[in-house]
């Protein structure tokens, strides 16, 4: 087991970790990398003998201190690979261990001949942190990756080992599928895949007013819709994704190059830096750049039309509203912008989900869809987030567990019918709150 810094009487401490974006940073006691289960149970009970608290974290993609700690910091990244494929059909299987990144996730399950049903537009995430926090991607009848799991190992606070499922374990499945690092350690996850698929996909531009007038149809009629608003036009950028027999198209080398690389990473780099440092031009800016993206359609397997590279860093909120609510909302977010003295240089994204059984799932019990605001890394973003959140929770939203929010326990209470439901569980397995931080205090209560 590679254990790094101590926290003895030298008063020695590990490096700082920070995350992705750069605005959450922590200064743990020490860093575990556990080669094995048998090290991380035996981690999790030496730190509570210590009287240390646990936190395991991926690879830093959320936005909310979550994974923060001054106690112990597990990163599981050599757990890693896939353990089993059960290829029942109708009910196919894959388990990985919890380490494993999504990317490589994704290369050896295309290699199988087999796809995740969906999934969302970053793989650069641990599977674990990525269900752990809710990471979604867009759908009409498909829901997030935790939606997918079908079974879970989960190490707990004395440093035990349950296996959860429908049939065993079932109430700590329903909770621990996204259980925001509270309820103990995910180890390993038995995920649904099914075999290899095409998508076509058909980006577009589309003006405001049209695509929030046509938004219902839009979702109806396409398995999988999404849409990005450039802030201070009247512009966006659509995008369908539907199953078809193929054979892949993939875009063109220059053209893939122009748009994922340049437009939607270098130049957009570039663009932004520009704007950190003359806002007065971003309105400017945004109404050429909500122009330079033109309509495609193209073929490939999932991961290839699902996910994109997302080099250029940012700090992003994201709310999940009744999908009923969600055209009212963007209105009054566009009406704020416009009238505001806020310069917005990055998109909003709009996406939806079904509603689906998880305790604590921003779907839960309803038919979803979500509104993410973003501002560039190192540029102001409280006075538009706060505004913008301001408006998500007067239509009942519920911010996403890894995006910067400012809601409590008395809030999320309110917007989740179980949400004592997972508290009391935690109570059991996690009396002595060994999984906790500032965080999980603020957001689940002590």
């Amino acid at each position: 087991m590679a254990t790094t810094g101590t926290a003895g009487s030298s008063g020695t401490r590990t490096a700082a970790w920070h995350n992705w974006a750069g605005n959450v940073s922590a200064t743990p006691a020490r860093v575990v990398t556990p080669a094995s289960v048998g090290e991380l149970r035996e981690a999790v009970r030496r730190a509570a003998g210590d009287g240390l608290k646990v936190k395991a974290v991926g690879t830093g993609h959320s936005f909310t201190a979550a994974a923060a700690t001054d106690g112990v910091l597990i990163r599981p990244q050599a757990l890693a690979g896939i353990q089993s494929i059960d290829r029942t059909a109708g009910a196919a299987t894959v388990t990985v261990a919890a380490g494993t990144v999504l990317k490589d996730l994704n290369l050896a399950l295309a290699k199988e001949g087999l796809s995740l049903t969906n999934m969302g537009d970053i793989m650069e995430q641990t599977v674990s942190g990525a269900t752990s926090t809710g990471t979604h991607g867009t759908g009409r009848d498909s829901a997030s990756i935790a939606a997918q799991i079908r079974g879970l190992e989960l190490v707990t606070a004395d440093g035990e080992l349950l296996t959860c499922s429908e049939k065993e374990n079932p109430e700590v499945f329903a909770a621990a599928r996204l259980g925001i690092g509270a309820l103990g350690v995910v180890t390993a996850l038995t995920l649904a895949v099914e075999p290899l698929f095409f998508l076509t996909a058909r980006e577009e531009p589309m003006t405001f007013d049209r695509v929030t007038e046509e938004f219902a149809q839009h979702h109806a009629e396409n398995e999988h819709f999404e849409f990005y608003w450039f802030p201070h036009t009247g512009n966006c950028n659509t995008k369908r994704n539907n199953r078809s027999q193929g054979p892949a198209a993939p875009p063109g080398a220059v053209s893939a190059w122009v748009e994922d690389e340049l437009l939607s990473n270098g130049l957009f780099q570039a663009v932004n830096s520009f704007g950190r440092a003359v806002p007065a031009a971003i309105p400017s800016i945004a109404r050429i750049a909500s122009r330079a993206l033109s309509a495609r359609t193209y073929t490939d397997i999932p991961y290839k039309v699902f996910t994109s590279p997302r080099r250029v860093r940012f700090v992003e909120m994201e709310y999940a509203l009744p999908r009923e609510r969600v055209v009212g909302a963007l209105r009054e977010l566009k009406a704020m912008v416009d009238r505001s003295g806020l310069r917005i240089s990055f998109p909003v994204e709009v996406r939806t989900a079904p509603a689906d059984d998880i305790t604590l799932s921003t779907a839960s019990g309803r038919e979803s869809a979500y509104i993410a605001v973003h501002m560039y890394k190192g540029t102001p973003y409280q006075a538009y987030f706060t505004a913008a959140e301001r408006i998500f929770t007067e239509h009942g939203g519920r911010p996403h567990w890894g995006k910067v929010h400012t809601r409590d326990a008395e809030y999320f209470a309110q917007v989740y019918p179980r949400f004592g439901e997972f508290t009391a569980l935690r109570d059991r397995l996690d009396p002595d709150r060994v999984f906790g931080n500032d965080y999980l205090r603020r957001v689940l209560g002590d």
